[in-house]
């Protein structure tokens, strides 16, 4: 039996995060090998194994190491000095342009795995493209959205907001501006901004709330996130660039009504008008158009929103991905 190891070498909660605590256990479950964590900032109901088990094992049976970051990339080719069986697995998850240096030691990994074609002409390497799953348990709808809203203790009847850590280039901006002059005219609606903002990052926010403080919120960092998308109505993705969010899957597994920028990979999981809306990416009067019609017709996104959880359900759980890793370990165990 091969040993899968997932480790987690980062302090803040994170979508790698969320996708290493959704595919463990699809692993757990559905393979024949035994996959464990090792790190922290994950939770505590993942298998686990400790470093002196780790280094017994490696010398004498087959390990994967699966990074998701360079600095565990780094970890398992010290690993792999200890253990002539060992093999190295690393995921890109962004379609931003690699370092040199990530590229150098991406070399070295025995297998890449990017999240989508996008991602793989980037890195431009020999690599698998294997896009994220969920855990279906975890994000569906709620029984009744508004109560779901009014648990979260925002104000309103409806939510319309972001997910994500708050940076320029998350495009959080380009929301606010789209929709601060929409509020006035739709009482029942209420913004929010759900995720980690410090520093620049949080005086540059905060300047733009000004005068709309009261009806859009900072929500902050969430470990448990998935109330949140129940409670939303209206989920705005306008991100410039990214590998593969996570938060667009989750949202319409959730069944919010996804309105995102328009990424290149995104036409394959979103139909625009049944399961979503797009825009181009920083275009605020398109953003605007498409949440004004939604916050005009609230039944609308109410439709959106369930079309949007009925493809997630059919095409998007956790256990296609696990399938096709525990393909590609296989492969690597057998070389």
């Amino acid at each position: 039996m091969t040993l899968i190891i997932h480790p987690h070498f980062h302090h803040r909660y994170t979508g790698v995060t969320r996708h290493v605590e959704s595919v463990v256990p699809a692993l757990v479950k559905d393979s024949g090998s035994e996959t464990r964590v090792i790190g922290s900032g994950l939770s505590d109901g993942l298998p686990r194994i400790t470093w002196p088990e780790l280094l017994r094992r490696a010398r004498s049976e087959p390990v994967v190491w699966h990074a998701h970051r360079n600095n565990e990339l780094l970890a398992g080719m010290l690993l792999k000095l200890v253990g002539r069986q060992v093999r190295l697995v690393f995921t890109r998850h962004t379609s931003i342009a690699p370092s040199g240096f990530t590229r150098f030691i991406a070399r070295g990994a025995d297998a890449l795995v990017s999240l989508t074609k996008q991602v793989a002409d980037v890195i431009a390497l020999p690599s698998t493209v294997i896009s994220h799953g969920i855990d279906l348990t975890r994000f569906h709808p709620p029984e009744d959205r508004q109560k779901a809203w009014e648990r979260l203790g925002q104000g309103g009847r409806l939510g319309i907001g972001v997910i994500g850590r708050i940076r320029k280039e998350k495009g959080q901006g380009d929301f606010l501006e789209a929709v601060r002059p929409l509020l006035p005219e739709h009482p029942e609606w209420q913004g929010v901004l759900v995720g980690l903002a410090k520093g620049a990052d949080l005086d540059w926010v905060n300047g733009l709330r000004a005068g709309i403080e009261d009806r859009v919120t900072l929500a902050g960092e969430q470990s448990v996130i998935e109330p949140w998308y129940q409670g939303l109505t209206v989920l705005v993705h306008p991100s410039y660039a990214e590998g593969y969010s996570l938060v667009h899957v989750e949202a319409m597994a959730s069944g919010c009504c996804v309105v995102a920028s328009k990424l290149p990979y995104l036409d394959t999981l979103i139909e625009h008008g049944r399961t979503g809306f797009f825009f181009e990416p920083g275009d605020v009067k398109a953003l605007r158009e498409l949440l004004d019609m939604l916050m005009r017709e609230p039944e609308r996104a109410r439709e959106v929103g369930r079309n949007a959880a009925e493809e997630a359900r059919r095409r998007c759980g956790v256990e296609h991905e696990a399938h096709a890793l525990e393909a590609l370990y296989r492969t690597l165990v057998r070389r």
